[in-house]
């Protein structure tokens, strides 16, 4: 495995990646040797351009390795079907991916989103208006919403 770091405005970002990309997350530190390829450099340039308010799309998604349950991923791609802008709720994900009665499901796996930004979990709130939770906290799920420029007053 190789391991790729940088700095953003949101924090230190990682990404775990062999032929494909295995993880892209929020850190502490640089745990790990650094090496910075082609596939590195493609996910960090996009990463920073929509963190800097220039992308709201991402490229070259067939390098994202999902590696998970069918559940799991029938999720994680129904999120890339949100558009940049807009937000859906858990219960609309359930919907979407015909199990409608999975709302709890649902969050587990939007948790468990191992593609930061990439895949848009941080587009998914409560049905009531309220952010719901984020693996890095509601500070920066509020932070990549506001990129978006959806600063709705959630709860």
């Amino acid at each position: 495995m190789k391991y790729g770091f940088f700095n953003s405005p949101l924090g230190l970002i990682k990404i775990s990646y062999e032929d494909k990309i295995k993880k892209i997350e929020l850190v502490d530190k640089i745990d790990k040797p650094c090496k910075e390829d082609e596939i590195f450099i493609l996910f960090k340039k996009q990463i920073l351009d929509y963190l800097a308010g220039k992308r709201t799309t991402f490229d070259h998604l067939e390098l994202l390795d999902l590696e998970g349950t069918d559940f799991q991923k029938s999720v994680w791609l129904a999120l890339l079907q949100i558009p940049f802008g807009k937000t859906l709720s858990y219960k609309d994900i359930a919907k979407a991916i015909a199990r409608p009665k999975s709302t709890r499901a649902v969050g587990t796996a939007v948790g468990k989103n191992p593609f930061l930004i990439i895949i848009p979990c941080h587009r998914v709130i409560k049905s009531d208006g309220s952010l719901g939770n984020f693996a890095y906290g509601k500070n920066i799920k509020k932070k990549l919403l506001e990129i978006e420029e959806l600063t709705c007053n959630f709860k």
